[in-house]
């Protein structure tokens, strides 16, 4: 590949790091966030396993001696290895033989059926999920403030500029995609159409060979993005479909599909914080949902700059959902990651930020400034509350990720408030 053309990404840092300490590194994801680009500019040599060159060959090749497409320069790129799930255990058994660091970068966009992979990989094979664009890597956020400071650090004033509600629209809108730098903004929606179009038409029949009812596929995947940024169960799921869409569909087979999606990284979703910050609460253990990328959100939901702006409420979900998935991207690049927190006393917060140490940065998210405030009430009662418990392990840091702000600036209350797009690693 020609380097010059590579827009560098944050996951760059930890391919390096994993190709130095592990025998093989396996990059996963979802379709077209970049993890076949990212392989290649650090590969020395690869193998595209669903290449059509020669009717497939490179397939059939594979199939019939998966260690005959091992030899090669390394790192060795192995794109698509879920294709032919035997090399797997090719790579590991080459691995093991060879005794070196970094012989091998393996890339996936599904997750194959255990059946017929022989061994984890653990020891060997190091993973690591990649994401769609963060703001950051897209040159949208100036990148003025770092989370990693900021969870240790005040922060000074720093005028981070101004960002109207149609510009955080259009991030919204066209996704973290790659290939959609630089694409007109009118355009941008193509993209994330394109892939749910193609997930449901293709990848979805093709992950296991089973025959799915596609139209139920797109209901539930409606419905998630109805329910974008909620914790939901599956019975809620089953119930909103027949409400809206006036369409039957068992739990049984909400949960089914709700697993193919994972398989496919079409999903994302938050995790409950569930360290023990406080020991005379219950917490709520139910995962939020979101989408790998907002985008996909919105093409499901025929979403427009004019619908979005008619519904402000709407337009808050899939905010958050965009800053979580960029908090994700940060947090992963400094070995932290993201939860969210709900308890049985109707305390929320939007995002928690875990250190390898233990310690945690309490987060809300808000579209508008005009939000702040009660942003940062919620925050300190929650903390408060924390302190007054025996065992409480209050937050290091509360902080408002806010979209229409033009600073970044700590409040007379010690609250930090941050533009996302003025936020980086």
């Amino acid at each position: 590949m020609d380097t010059k053309n590579y827009v560098p990404r944050l996951l760059d840092v930890k391919v390096t790091q994993y190709l130095t300490a592990f025998g093989a590194l396996c990059i996963e994801g979802p379709k077209w966030c970049g993890k076949t680009w990212t392989s290649q500019y650090h590969c020395e040599s690869s193998f595209f396993v669903g290449s059509p060159v020669n009717n497939f060959s490179n397939r059939k090749l594979a199939q019939m001696d998966p260690s005959l497409i091992l030899e090669g320069d390394t790192p060795r790129l192995i794109d698509e290895w879920q294709e032919v799930p035997a090399i797997w255990d090719a790579v590991r058994y080459a691995v093991d033989q060879r005794g070196e660091k970094g012989q091998f970068i393996l890339t996936r966009s599904s997750t194959p059926n255990r059946k017929g992979i022989l061994h984890s990989g653990a020891g060997r094979i190091a993973m690591i999920r990649m994401r769609p664009m963060s703001l950051y890597e897209s040159s949208s956020s100036s990148g003025k403030i770092s989370l990693h400071n900021l969870l240790g650090n005040p922060i000074s004033t720093e005028i981070t500029g101004e960002i109207n509600l149609s510009g955080l629209i259009d991030f919204i809108l066209r996704g973290g995609w790659p290939g959609n730098i630089g694409t007109d903004s009118k355009l941008a929606y193509l993209v994330p159409q394109q892939y749910i179009d193609l997930l449901i038409n293709d990848d979805i029949n093709r992950i296991d060979g089973k025959t799915r009812d596609l139209r139920k596929i797109r209901l539930l995947l409606r419905s998630l993005a109805r329910n974008e940024n909620t914790t939901v169960t599956n019975r809620t799921l089953k119930n909103d479909i027949k409400e809206q869409d006036d369409e039957d569909i068992d739990v049984v087979t909400v949960a089914e599909y709700l697993n193919l999606f994972d398989r496919l990284f079409l999903l994302d979703n938050q995790k409950p914080f569930s360290s023990n910050i406080r020991s005379t609460v219950r917490v709520r253990q139910a995962e939020k949902i979101h989408f790998s990328d907002p985008s996909l959100a919105c093409a499901l939901m025929g979403a427009t700059p004019e619908s979005l702006l008619s519904d402000l409420e709407t337009l808050g979900f899939l905010f958050e959902a965009l800053c979580v998935r960029d908090l994700k991207i940060y947090a992963e690049a400094i070995d932290a990651k993201v939860f969210h927190y709900q308890d049985y006393n109707n305390n929320e917060i939007d995002a928690v930020v875990e250190m390898r140490d233990g310690s945690w940065g309490a987060f809300e998210i808000k579209l508008g400034a005009n939000q702040i405030d009660d942003a940062a009430q919620n925050l300190l009662r929650i903390k408060e509350s924390i302190e007054k418990d025996p065992k409480g392990k209050p937050p290091k840091v509360l902080c408002i990720i806010c979209g229409l702000s033009n600073a970044a600036y700590t409040r007379p209350d010690g609250v930090r408030v941050v533009p996302i797009t003025a936020l980086k690693p």
